[in-house]
């Protein structure tokens, strides 16, 4: 067991009961947040060493909070989860300071894995084939979603498509590569 206080930032109850029981076994002790707000009153009241933080909390952004979190605890580590990848908001995350960023699902070793960076997991597999053009286009949505603060309706102006068909592609799962 690490000597270390986990904090595991996520809006979905019944992920974060179930992974802060796996994570216990890990760590001496493991705080859970369901809000921005309660993340950031938690981190002030317990200096967590490590933060495994969901990409969309609610209506909000994980990215909105790393800075803050970083500044509460220095030297913290963050790893940002989400059912929702794109390239946009991987290189936004590591430029705010998370060190690690992950799609879900997750077990509770891959969290371990991803926050101990001297281990000796093998690096990921460089797919041999080109991504489809539908990823292309989702992660070209992601990161102009990404450049307009998340305004729908700004970044369906800056794409030239309509608001409704841009609100309909952004429900969809991403598509896989």
């Amino acid at each position: 067991m690490i000597e270390e206080t986990l904090l595991i930032v996520d809006d979905d109850e019944v992920f974060t009961s179930v992974l802060a029981r796996a994570m216990t076994r890990r760590f001496a002790q493991v705080e859970v947040a369901n809000t921005v707000e309660g993340a950031l009153a938690c981190a002030q009241r317990c200096s967590p060493e490590k933060i495994v933080l969901d990409l969309k909390i609610h209506e909000a952004s994980g990215l909105d909070i790393i800075k803050a979190l970083c500044d509460i605890s220095p030297g913290v580590e963050i790893v940002v989860l989400t059912g929702y990848s794109s390239i946009a908001t991987t290189v936004e995350a590591m430029r705010l300071g998370a060190t690690n960023y992950l799609c879900k699902p997750v077990d509770a070793g891959e969290l371990c894995r991803a926050f101990d960076s001297s281990s000796s997991c093998p690096s990921p597999d460089i797919p041999t084939s080109p991504p489809s053009v539908g990823r292309l286009q989702w992660e070209h949505i992601q990161k102009v979603l990404n450049q307009n603060g998340g305004n729908v309706s700004a970044t369906a102006r800056a794409l030239g498509m309509h608001r409704r068909t841009l609100q309909r592609r952004l429900q969809k799962r991403p598509v896989a590569r």
